[in-house]
């Protein structure tokens, strides 16, 4: 079978039975999707942040800068973004359980290589292929949830798969300062690869595509959202859905860019914390990974919180929450930097709230882009979102580096703060918007 008949998305199959077996069976689908799909993206996490953990043992292994590897970073970020945009535009035709297998067995492959080199342009090379296929995760997680779950849950669904990039973070934070100091850091490469080999696997036996191809209704049909107008009736071919509800739509702008600077923070602190934790604070590699672990686990409490709150007390709403995040995140950034050394269990602390405050405009923001394109273009508006992230993360991986080899920790901090302010203002130009859908949804429940 070839790999472009794997990748057709599944044809339609009638709905034939009565609606308690459909109930049921939907219930089954939507609980075993969301832990494919968080299975897998967790696992794309492990083979890509594993490089933050190993880090400082590169830099006084090889003799690296942090300008030099900042730059690694840097054409990652570049090549993860743009992936994430062409991959959106194709995972919205293409079937997400082969997508996503196809992105994460090969991303284990290149982890493999990056183990065995021992050289800047090695290093490099390899890191700029696994950035490429790291780009084919999202997407299809994007086309799952929009068909799987209704717009309004998608805050509060989406907030849940969400944790998986700290399910995914954390474990390789911990599992990667347990295998550098007993095994070495080569074993951080090889062993999340061969974790990725087997839950590629699981991602082609759990995943399937759309509720329709399974001979389930649409998702908008089961939910009753039909009954109250909440549905879209979109005939547009895939070019004028790209071009209107993407492309030319300035929300879906307004929060890209907004996420250029969500992830310049995000990423800079994932990136870049153990190494402040141990330079700055004395903290040891393995105090260091699990103060970050910190960082991801609290995103998952933060994530969920946020779609929630966007979802009931905002109606819909996602800038409010994503401002008021922000600048909860700015406070985060100068407690942290402020605070001096020997005081661990407050970094953690700080460490805690800044990532339940960051993964909240992290995970809205995608919310946001689906709700503003359309499900029929959502992995397309998504990874635009996504693109726009990694430009900020490319921003803060040679910018940190750079700034904080000339004018140290403090230079490097005022860089993340100033890089939350601005985030904080953009989303601020989204406050009082929602998609039409919803928009219509509310309206026709308030009759």
């Amino acid at each position: 079978m070839s790999i472009m008949k794997l990748l057709k998305t599944q044809p339609p199959i009638p709905v034939t039975d009565p609606p308690e077996t459909i109930r049921k069976r939907y219930t089954y689908w939507r609980v075993r999707i969301m832990g494919g799909m968080m299975l897998g993206y967790a696992t794309f996490y492990i083979v890509r942040k594993n490089l933050s953990i190993a880090m400082p043992v590169l830099f006084k292994e090889f003799g690296f800068t942090k300008a030099e590897f900042g730059g690694i970073l840097t054409i990652f970020s570049v090549v993860y973004g743009f992936s994430k945009f062409f991959s959106g535009m194709l995972a919205d035709r293409a079937n997400p359980r082969f997508f996503m297998a196809i992105g994460l067995i090969a991303s284990a492959i290149a982890n493999i290589f990056f183990g065995i080199s021992g050289s800047l342009i090695t290093f490099g090379l390899f890191w700029i292929i696994n950035g490429y296929f790291q780009g084919m995760g999202w997407p299809p997680c994007a086309r799952l949830l929009t068909f799987w779950y209704s717009p309004t849950e998608l805050g509060t669904k989406w907030g849940i798969w969400n944790a998986s990039h700290q399910i995914g973070g954390a474990g390789i934070m911990v599992l990667g300062a347990y295998l550098i100091e007993h095994y070495g850091w080569r074993h951080a490469f090889f062993v999340p690869a061969g974790i990725a080999v087997v839950v590629t696997v699981f991602l082609i036996l759990l995943l399937r595509d759309t509720p329709e191809s399974l001979g389930l209704p649409p998702i908008e049909e089961y939910r009753g959202d039909v009954s109250r107008g909440c549905v879209e009736n979109s005939s547009a071919s895939f070019k004028e859905i790209l071009f209107e509800h993407v492309l030319k739509n300035k929300y879906v702008w307004i929060v890209s860019l907004a996420n250029c600077f969500v992830y310049a923070v995000r990423i800079g602190m994932l990136d870049w914390a153990p190494t402040f934790l141990k330079e700055a604070k004395g903290s040891t590699l393995a105090g260091a990974g699990i103060k970050t672990a910190a960082f991801e686990l609290a995103g998952i409490v933060g994530a969920i919180f946020a779609g929630w709150l966007s979802d009931t007390i905002f109606k819909g709403k996602r800038g409010p929450v994503n401002f008021l995040f922000m600048l909860a995140s700015s406070i985060c950034m100068v407690a942290l930097w402020r605070v001096p050394a020997g005081h661990p269990y407050l970094d953690a602390f700080i460490l805690f709230m800044a990532g339940f405050m960051i993964y909240g405009p992290q995970m809205l923001v995608g919310v946001a882009a689906a709700d503003f394109a359309t499900k029929e273009a959502a992995a397309t508006a998504t990874g635009m979102t996504g693109t726009f992230g990694y430009i900020g993360s490319a921003i803060s991986g040679v910018g940190t580096g750079l700034i904080v080899d000339k004018f140290g920790w403090n230079g490097g901090f005022i860089f993340f703060v100033i890089m939350a302010v601005i985030g904080m203002v953009l989303f601020a130009f989204t406050w009082s918007h929602r998609s039409p859908l919803l928009e219509k949804c509310h309206a026709n429940s308030s009759k």
